[in-house]
């Protein structure tokens, strides 16, 4: 039912999301209908559909985003210790989303983890090659009060990068999502997970894309699962300064 799910609220796109079968969980669920999409698309922010941003990037699906979200779940905690990377933030939208989900906040006291630290959200952090595509997003986020708020306490971060490199100042994370296809598997983003911690990515191989989901467990160990073909933007080389 991907792409069938939009409607004129986000209020509305959720709960078709959730109608549809593309989220299944509360905190999914909660965490997107606190981040209005419209202060993030300038235009048609609630068609199910990726949207140009400018700068040759677009914003993802919302089904997209929904299934990313539910696959990294696990791995998000709603703890001070967790730590998550979002490569290709553009707009800033989904960076936000995980920034809610991780925050105990948005988390019933059932849903949360009785063995994770508490006492605080934990950080997501967004990076960016394009400098204009950073400012976008903190500009976008300061548009509501809970987005200032997180912005004001670090929680959430911006920062610029070339993500196929990861954000090493950051790691370890317990979750990375890739927001373009990379060329190839980046080793370095592996590196940086936590073990466990897990990778959403989309790989182009072939001339075909797939969603990877990269999982690193206990020991160390990694699996790699193909999940799903799919079509972004491509993970390019920063542009000449």
């Amino acid at each position: 039912m991907a792409w069938f799910s939009g409607g004129p609220s986000n209020e509305a796109l959720v709960e078709n999301l959730a109608h549809n079968g593309l989220i299944n969980s509360d905190r999914v669920k909660n965490a997107m209908l606190a981040v209005d999409r419209a202060h993030y698309s300038p235009y048609h922010p609630y068609a199910d559909s990726p949207q140009s941003i400018g700068h040759s990037a677009t914003i993802s699906a919302p089904h997209m985003h929904a299934s990313a979200s539910e696959t990294l779940l696990p791995f998000l905690k709603p703890s001070s210790s967790t730590r998550v990377l979002d490569i290709g933030s553009g707009s800033g939208y989904l960076t936000a989303v995980l920034a809610h989900i991780i925050d105990p906040a948005t988390a019933t006291q059932q849903q949360q983890d009785p063995t994770s630290p508490t006492g605080g959200a934990g950080t997501v952090i967004g990076i960016d090659h394009i400098q204009e595509l950073v400012d976008l997003a903190r500009t976008n986020m300061a548009k509501s009060e809970d987005g200032r708020g997180m912005l004001e306490s670090g929680r959430v971060r911006f920062v610029k990068g070339d993500g196929r490199k990861g954000w090493r100042e950051g790691a370890p994370y317990d979750a990375i999502h890739v927001g373009a296809a990379a060329a190839k598997h980046h080793e370095e983003l592996v590196d940086q997970l936590k073990a466990p911690g897990r990778l959403f990515v989309p790989v182009e191989e072939n001339y075909q894309q797939h969603i990877y989901v990269i999982d690193k467990h206990e020991d160390g160990s990694v699996t790699r699962d193909k999940v799903m073909a799919v079509r972004y933007v491509p993970l390019t080389d920063p542009p000449a300064e």
